[in-house]
């Protein structure tokens, strides 16, 4: 199933913070989190790398995982989502009628 949505990770070792977020154009919207001075939270560090990113059927299906993963507020949840496929493939299969 080709798709545009996705839900996508980034991390910052400066930081060592996560960042998470949607788009449905992830090549434009890395290199706006990677340029822009003006994003709030990503401009605080230059070294945003991707940590995880998770391909969505839908946009519905991809805003619902993003909220999800933030409603978490955990850097272990995040960690694991990149240890454990199969938490993801649940979040798929949870948010697939959305």
């Amino acid at each position: 199933m080709k798709t545009n949505s996705t839900v996508y990770i980034l991390y910052s070792s400066k930081l060592d913070r996560y960042y998470t977020g949607f788009t449905t154009n992830f090549d434009v919207r890395l290199d706006f989190h990677l340029h822009a001075e003006h994003h709030k939270f990503t401009a605080k560090a230059d070294d945003w790398e991707l940590f995880y990113k998770i391909e969505c059927a839908s946009k519905n299906q991809g805003l619902q995982m993003e909220k999800h993963i933030k409603n978490m507020k955990s850097k272990k949840y995040i960690q694991n989502l990149l240890l454990y496929p199969e938490i993801t493939q649940k979040l798929l299969e949870r948010y697939q009628d959305c």
